[in-house]
């Protein structure tokens, strides 16, 4: 490596760039034991900083646990409640929404704007225990996946450019190319058309069952 000139990359511990000593109310983690088995069951949220060459720029991020498809982002030259309520509300607006939200406990997800967006869509509140930001790990997972693929690799002369950049990372190669271990070497569009396609042909075979005058279609699974 010396004699060619190459270098490792240095897998830097865990940072937190968040308020976390605030006295907003805080909820308990409510998804450590759950069974996740379906898309829009849980999402998780979570903030990153984007380095420019002038500064830096927040990501608030919401995914879904079980697709690891980013349901809503946002970036924000200001690091406020807005980031992470208007990120929420993308995800709202174009997905179904799940049965729970998970985060941190930091003073953005501990908003009581924040959380009255949660209640009046019924749902459940989770977040990690304090201190411990890995109860968060798939989120955690897919800002490494971005800033190892992407922001690492660049020098976002501005606020544009970066922005630019993260929505053709999160829409095309995250989305659409890049395979993912866990969801069976699939990207997670792909995997989330194939479970929808598993689920409408199970419900037409059901329905086939329950009436033997219907002629039942050939389903290769």
């Amino acid at each position: 490596m010396k004699k060619h000139g190459l270098k490792s990359q240095i897998v830097k511990l865990f940072k937190s760039y968040t308020q976390s000593k605030h006295k907003l109310p805080r909820y308990p983690n409510l998804i450590k034991n759950l069974t996740i088995n379906q898309p829009n069951y849980v999402w998780g949220a979570d903030i990153t900083y984007i380095r420019l060459t002038n500064g830096f720029v927040y990501l608030a991020a919401v995914i879904d646990f079980y697709t690891k498809k980013i349901r809503g982002w946002r970036l924000s030259k200001r690091l406020d409640a807005s980031l992470t309520t208007e990120a929420l509300n993308k995800a709202l607006v174009n997905n179904p929404k799940p049965e729970y939200h998970h985060s941190d406990q930091a003073v953005q997800y501990c908003d009581y704007e924040y959380a009255k967006i949660l209640k009046e869509n019924e749902i459940q509140i989770s977040m990690s225990d304090k201190g411990n930001p890995y109860q968060n790990n798939i989120t955690e997972s897919f800002f490494k996946t971005l800033k190892y693929n992407e922001v690492y690799l660049n020098e976002y002369e501005s606020f544009e450019e970066a922005q630019s950049n993260i929505e053709n990372f999160i829409e095309i190669v995250y989305h659409k190319k890049r395979l993912h271990s866990s969801l069976g070497y699939v990207p997670p569009e792909e995997f989330e058309q194939n479970y929808l396609q598993q689920q409408k042909n199970k419900l037409i075979l059901t329905n086939c069952s329950k009436n033997q005058l219907v002629e039942c279609p050939r389903i290769d699974f």
